[in-house]
């Protein structure tokens, strides 16, 4: 017999959306302490990448077109960021891991990401329909609350801190590091501007045995001015008025929506889902950085000043404690230490060290390696110039990759990441992520060799390299990375190569562009031509690049080679350019 908190926690989510979500625009419950400053702005973010590793050509070529794609088709043209504000719910309660003011769900942050697809699976299992109706259904109600929103603002209540208010946080869990930090620990930042007096409560639904020590520890660390008022408390739980964090992008697609954003969100994107409805959710996820999360990385920076890390290493692989996280054994990990290891990395587990060491270590290092995990949440204290590199698989890469573009963006760091081979005894079987799980990385000796070469380069070693092949791969890993300086050093060491090569030379010419460099890139192409005169591509590119140098005889000497070796380019050329006819 289910018990009566049982019951309380259970949530019907087979009902018509409108009767299940909350429109708070227009249905009342949430109240904001003070009006919107914005709802999303562009924002600067990571460097991030991913390259096939694999073993194997069909798997690497698996990787490839999945990466190119995702950067291609799901990546906005810069991150945006989201805002999350303190706001004031009537007669809340939560349960399981959601939120409800009044007798509805309120769509917030990731939870309402989480909940849209909840939602869509329960009514496909009651209903038996096609998958598209409960789509259909959950982007006809977002597209109502769209038209009724139209010019509608939340309501603002100034004076509720002068009542005894309690703050309250759901959780998704309490034992997923990645969850509980960039979810439910980063809502107590919507409190830093506010004279708040209260209690503080995570609720969460697993059960107590389940409990993870860190949660507490993190809080104690980074907010220790609530210290003996933060309590955790198993759902459910009702309150009559207490206040949250409201996280507008849960709610993204119910607000009408800013022309802006189609500005910056890949064309293929709006021919196929426009900016709204739950199909755009995950690529809005990826693309975007809760307000909140940013401010929990300036919390913790400013929670290490004054403290002496320096024995913690700056370089360094993290391994994991398998008494507190599920064991991924890793083929070839040996390997690959024993040669970071002649480079000055040492082995560091993150659970060993204390919240304000796991922020410290991140914040100084230069390079942080380790495989797949929840680790890399602590991506998010890691310095711009810090690179921090993922070791994953086909499967990491389709199913799990975009969950830390948001951390990295926050941080604004390299994260790079080589997707290699599954330690299965079928490498060449896609594992099934329902029944399989996530399976774990093996690295053969050429994916060390390649991960190895990236890393050297990166810090500041130029190895050196035996075909062009190589080399060229190479350099457009260490460009991608945004490692420019690196690039061009690696290039500058096999000279003699680059010279006999026209597209290592246009490669070290796109380096010097991308440095600002014009000068430079000016004698990278004079060495492309010189390797390969039938490229007119390149003639045109050496007037672009002179015009910015200042360098009227090599346009003029170029314009001739053009004409006399490509007359109809040079034609087309100089039409649409009447500037280079007029070159003294």
């Amino acid at each position: 017999m289910k018990d009566g908190k049982t019951v309380r926690n259970k949530i019907d989510l087979t009902l018509p959306p409108e009767t299940v979500f909350l429109n708070p625009w227009r249905e009342g419950g949430v109240s904001l302490l003070s009006p919107l400053e914005f709802v999303w702005r562009p924002t600067e973010g990571a460097v991030i990448e991913g390259f096939a590793v694999s073993a194997h050509d069909e798997i690497n070529r698996k990787i490839r077109s999945f990466v190119d794609t995702t950067k291609r088709h799901k990546t906005f043209t810069t991150p945006i960021e989201y805002n999350v504000v303190p706001a004031l719910l009537n007669e809340a309660s939560f349960r399981k891991s959601h939120v409800l003011a009044g007798d509805r769900l309120l769509l917030t942050g990731a939870s309402g990401s989480r909940l849209i697809n909840t939602y869509r699976w329960a009514r496909n299992e009651a209903s038996n329909e096609p998958e598209t109706r409960p789509v259909d259904a959950i982007n006809g109600y977002l597209a109502a609350c769209r038209d009724a929103n139209a010019g509608a603002e939340l309501p603002i209540v100034r004076s509720v801190l002068a009542e005894d208010l309690h703050f309250a946080a759901e959780c998704r869990n309490t034992f997923n590091y990645y969850h509980f930090i960039t979810e439910s620990i980063s809502q107590l930042t919507v409190l830093d501007d506010v004279d708040f007096r209260g209690n503080i409560y995570f609720h969460y639904p697993n059960s107590e045995d389940k409990q993870r020590p860190f949660a507490e520890g993190f809080v104690e660390a980074l907010f220790p001015e609530y210290a003996g008022r933060v309590f955790f408390e198993r759902v459910p739980k009702d309150y009559d008025r207490v206040l949250t964090a409201f996280d507008l992008r849960g709610a993204h697609a119910q607000m009408p929506q800013d022309p802006a954003l189609a500005r910056i969100v890949p064309g293929s994107v709006l021919e196929k889902f426009g900016t709204v409805g739950m199909e755009f959710q995950p690529i809005l996820a990826m693309n975007s950085v809760p307000r909140s999360l940013r401010a929990l990385r300036a919390r913790a920076l400013r929670a290490i000043e004054g403290h002496d890390f320096s024995y913690l290493p700056r370089r360094f692989f993290v391994g994991r404690d398998d008494r507190k996280s599920r064991a991924r054994p890793v083929a070839g990990l040996d390997l690959l230490f024993e040669h970071l290891e002649m480079f000055g990395f040492e082995f560091v587990v993150f659970e060993s060290l204390t919240p304000l060491e796991q922020i410290a270590i991140m914040a100084q290092a230069e390079v942080m390696i380790s495989c797949h995990g929840a680790g890399f949440t602590n991506m998010l204290y890691a310095g711009s110039e810090a690179c921090v590199i993922e070791l994953g698989t086909l499967q990491t890469a389709q199913f799990r990759w975009a969950d830390f573009w948001p951390v990295a963006h926050a941080a604004q760091c390299r994260y790079i990441s080589f997707f290699a081979d599954f330690n299965a005894s079928d490498q060449l079987r896609e594992p099934h992520f329902g029944t399989d799980g996530i399976v774990p990385v093996a690295l053969s000796e050429a994916a060390v060799a390649q991960i190895m070469g990236f890393v050297v380069t990166f810090l500041g070693h130029t190895p050196e390299i035996s075909s062009p092949e190589m080399l060229t791969l190479s350099v457009q890993r260490l460009k991608r990375a945004d490692a420019l300086v690196q690039a061009v050093a690696l290039l500058d060491v096999h000279e003699e190569m680059v010279r006999a090569d026209a597209e290592l030379c246009l490669l070290k010419a796109d380096c010097h562009k991308a440095l600002n460099e014009p000068k430079s890139e000016l004698v990278a192409l004079d060495m492309a031509f010189k390797a390969d005169t039938s490229r007119w591509q390149t003639l045109i590119r050496i007037i672009w690049c002179a015009n910015r140098c200042d360098r009227p005889q090599v346009i003029r000497w170029a314009r001739s080679r053009l004409e006399r070796d490509f007359p109809e380019r040079h034609d087309a050329f100089v039409s649409n350019h009447k500037w280079v006819r007029y070159v003294a």
